[in-house]
């Protein structure tokens, strides 16, 4: 990385609009040092309700600077305005989430004895000073999940945001400051990988959480595993939509139009391969097809942007080559296409063959492959064959054939007729080359804390 590598570049227009200096070596030191040091007074100074509701207050403040702080994430990585508003409202609800659940998560956690007298209990405390790898797609959100909950079990906090967002991860420690975080407990650091290496390996820092790419988090994983440092990886995904038994099949089809372009098709559970039973097959391509490409990359700053452009000029060559190469190889373009600029047309795929290099890949922008199965037993087989198992989702009239797939899936979750059905309170994660741990709901705030058993004689 060079200094200017963290830059606000819009890739609707291609104009860099601001360049911020990355952190030397002395101020990233002094950084450590200062959250280090903040970890004490943060989590023996102040209770879990003192800290839930400043955390309350960080919500408030997303709210209250919504249209501000969408902006900003438009500008950075082209999310159209209407889904930035909502990402900050969303945002918001993670951190009031936590302000109202934490003390009551934090509670002692009483064991019954098996034998012996007396009593036992767990007393949940914090760890320590935590790192924080957040990507591009989702600016407030990833770190919502992160940050809110383990400063609210005490945990300090740095936090290094994608080069591509440093406006957003400005403002958002501004807000964490005016709410009342101490400055000390929530640090952004503008660093480079090369830095985040060694930082990782800091014995002040007791864990890491990354969300990004399967490349990056097992490069952190290996030097967090050589300083035995725990982390928390949420990494891609390839998440297949399985239709089995339709009545509505209009509806269907519209939930998987949704459930790929969310975000311009640049989410890691984002639905993005189409398993169809074959009696279904014909129909819903036909109709998944001709609604998918209605919808038209437009101008994010529009209140009527469906989609966006793709996050970086980078991001729109990677998805152009993916599908040359998935073409190449023998998949079939049943329509859509093509690309101006970094915006990128929708497209469907069909005829991938399990030694084509797109069976395995997942795609990050708005192109969905559908898949043909001839029973549930197949398409369970076709959903588990890839290194991924972050989300899923099965559509199905037959609530018993709904569990038994969901049972047979190879995921973190799997949602049931629904799309868009995440919620503060729903652990997030995934298995396989998706990660490991959870964020978000009660599981989220267990990850980084300190299950201290006590154990009293009768």
């Amino acid at each position: 990385m060079s200094a200017t590598d963290y830059a606000v570049t819009d890739p609707a227009t291609g104009e860099t609009v601001r360049t911020y200096e990355t952190i030397s070596d002395d101020a990233l030191k002094d950084a450590i040092e200062r959250a280090s040091a903040a970890h004490r007074a943060w989590s023996r100074g102040t209770t879990v309700e003192e800290r839930a509701k400043i955390i309350g207050r960080v919500g408030e403040l997303h709210n209250e600077r919504k249209q501000e702080l969408a902006e900003i994430i438009t500008r950075e990585m082209g999310k159209p305005i209407e889904q930035a508003v909502g990402e900050v409202e969303f945002s918001a609800a993670i951190y009031q989430y936590y302000a109202d659940n934490g003390p009551k998560l934090m509670k002692d956690e009483p064991i019954d004895l098996l034998e012996g007298e007396g009593s036992a209990f767990i007393r949940r405390s914090s760890v320590g000073l935590l790192l924080g790898i957040m990507p591009w797609n989702y600016p407030y959100y990833q770190v919502a999940r992160f940050a809110g909950p383990n400063l609210v079990v005490g945990n300090t906090i740095l936090l290094k945001h994608a080069p591509q967002c440093p406006e957003s991860s400005a403002a958002m420690e501004q807000m964490f400051h005016d709410a009342g975080v101490p400055e000390d407990a929530y640090i952004n650091i503008y660093a480079t990988n090369d830095q985040i290496a060694w930082v990782i390996g800091d014995p002040r820092v007791q864990g890491v959480s990354l969300t990004g790419s399967g490349r990056a988090g097992a490069a952190v994983a290996e030097i967090a595993g050589r300083h035995l440092k725990k982390v928390v990886l949420e990494l891609g995904g390839s998440d297949p939509f399985i239709v089995l038994k339709a009545d509505d099949l209009d509806a269907v089809v519209e939930a998987a139009v949704g459930g790929r372009l969310e975000n311009t098709g640049q989410a890691c559970n984002a639905a993005k391969r189409f398993i169809v039973t074959d009696e279904l097959y014909d129909s819903f391509l036909e109709k998944f097809a001709g609604a998918l490409t209605q919808v038209e990359p437009g101008d994010p700053n529009s209140s009527d942007a469906a989609i966006g452009p793709l996050s970086s000029t980078a991001a729109a060559d990677r998805l152009e080559a993916q599908v040359k190469q998935a073409l190449d190889s023998g998949a079939r373009l049943v329509a859509g296409g093509g690309r101006e600029g970094n915006f990128f047309k929708t497209a469907v795929l069909t005829d991938i063959t399990p030694d084509n290099p797109a069976y395995t890949e997942e795609f990050f922008g708005p192109v969905a492959q559908v898949y043909k199965v001839s029973s549930e037993e197949e398409a369970v087989r076709l959903a588990n064959d890839t290194p991924y198992g972050l989300g899923s989702y099965v559509y199905t009239d037959d609530s018993e054939q709904a569990l038994r797939v969901a049972d047979g899936i190879e995921a973190g979750m799997v949602f049931i007729n629904a799309v868009g059905a995440e919620g503060v309170e729903l652990p997030f994660g995934g298995v396989k080359a998706s990660g490991f741990g959870r964020e978000l709901g009660r599981f989220g705030m267990d990850e980084f804390v300190n299950k201290k058993l006590i154990r009293v004689g009768g």
